[in-house]
């Protein structure tokens, strides 16, 4: 891609400005989750070091430790982090925490400017409140739930005649969430080359925020809502708790009875990885910052698999966001340097080597380019994905909030206690005592 000559130009002085004020060598430290874009940032980041003179650290948590690691940390005050990539719930109680910067005059003063960016990143990102030009981090990283199949076992003739016999369509990227619950439960205890395969890799994973973040991709496209958007914490009755919710919480614990392999009660990201890359499973849902080391990979990889966006419901099409902005955290004592790293990230041609490097760039110019949806094989699943995404709760209580979906998710789906409509009732009561404790209502 090109970057106009007055735009890199403004950038560099920019930086320039601040290597020159610089003169003894300072050293800050970068804080996220510990996985494979992170180490292409250390890589793309040695640019910024040698045009500042800053050295940079980095400090990476494995991410069933991330979010009780990083938000103790910024709950309690320290000194670790200056910059820290945080995951999109957080942003709300890091606003009204005074735990993240608020970056808007700094934006406004270096020609940063929001509209650069997907608007569902900076929405599920950046803003706080949500639908407000108040800006707490620069999207840094653009992901979302999406889906990978093998292709080489959905193109075998006997398969394709033996599916279309079965179900009277043609087996393929299924058109809504019905047909991927009968492609799962097609493959399931299948033979395939002499070994027993199953349907679907899903998330079901009970200690963090693994299956909530799996179901709602049938919630919201059955129905859910997370309340009234006219009155948003008061009135969640009715909207939690639809009968078109119901719906789709049913449909995924019949896709988990029907189509998921044994012992898949606890799986998340890295689970769902290692069940699709040793041939278990016909379909894997997982976020998309997976795909590259999925294409990349020797027994998986190249023709044999596919891509796809999760597929619509009875009532819309949705998917779960994923992903992360940049912040300063506020008590920093190297701010300068750190918004000099957020200056010199937002460059165009920065982001274009992040994605290129690894990374999933949220700026337009990137993602826009007419050359990008064929540059990789996941890359149109990724856009389409990109235009659908919806996101969980970012109140400051959001921990709280995400427990109890977890629970009575889980307890549901996995355990097989009580009804879909017993567990979002719950829900909704457990909600709404959250929201009353923090004076919501």
């Amino acid at each position: 891609m090109k970057t106009s000559n007055l735009m890199m130009a403004t950038a560099m002085a920019t930086i320039s400005a601040f290597a020159a004020t610089n003169a003894s060598a300072e050293t800050m430290t970068l804080c996220w989750a510990a996985w494979d874009p992170a180490n292409a940032l250390v890589e793309l980041s040695k640019d910024f070091e040698g045009k500042t003179g800053v050295d940079m650290e980095f400090e990476f948590v494995p991410w069933p430790n991330f979010a009780d690691r990083m938000l103790n940390e910024l709950n309690s005050g320290g000194k670790l982090c200056d910059l820290m990539i945080g995951d999109s719930q957080w942003i709300g109680g890091a606003a009204e925490n005074g735990q993240y910067l608020k970056l808007n005059d700094f934006f406004d003063a270096n020609g940063i400017t929001m509209d650069d960016f997907l608007p569902a990143t900076v929405t599920g990102y950046a803003e706080w409140p949500k639908g407000t030009p108040n800006y707490w981090a620069l999207p840094a990283y653009a992901d979302v739930v999406g889906w990978t199949y093998r292709k080489d076992w959905f193109s075998r003739p006997e398969l394709q005649k033996e599916f279309k016999d079965k179900y009277g369509y043609d087996l393929g990227i299924p058109a809504d969430l019905s047909q991927l619950k009968d492609i799962a439960e097609f493959f399931q205890g299948r033979d395939i080359d002499g070994k027993t395969v199953y349907g679907a890799a899903i998330y079901t994973e009970r200690g963090s925020e693994g299956i909530t973040m799996g179901v709602t991709n049938a919630l919201y496209n059955y129905g859910f809502e997370y309340g009234n958007p006219e009155n948003p914490y008061a009135e969640l009755d009715g909207y939690v708790n639809s009968e078109g919710a119901i719906a789709g919480l049913e449909f995924y614990k019949a896709l988990y009875d029907v189509g998921t392999p044994p012992g898949s009660s606890d799986w998340y990201m890295s689970e769902d990885i290692d069940a699709y890359k040793s041939g278990q499973v016909a379909l894997q849902m997982n976020f998309a910052f997976i795909w590259p080391g999925v294409n990349a990979d020797p027994n998986v990889g190249g023709d044999r698999t596919g891509y796809f966006a999760n597929p619509p419901g009875p009532a819309g099409h949705y998917a779960q966001l994923g992903g992360q902005g940049i912040s300063v955290v506020a008590n920093t004592e190297h701010k300068d340097a750190a918004l000099a790293y957020i200056k010199w990230f937002a460059q165009p041609e920065i982001q274009a080597r992040w994605t290129e490097m690894g990374g999933a760039s949220a700026m337009r110019a990137v993602v826009e380019d007419p050359a990008f949806p064929d540059a990789q094989p996941y890359n149109k699943a990724f856009l389409e994905s990109m235009a659908i995404v919806k996101d969980f709760w970012a109140e400051p209580s959001y921990a709280s909030l995400l427990l109890a979906m977890q629970d009575r998710v889980h307890k549901y789906v996995v355990a097989g206690q009580g009804t879909a409509k017993e567990a979002l009732d719950g829900l909704v009561k457990d909600w709404t005592e959250v929201f009353e404790d923090e004076g919501k209502i």
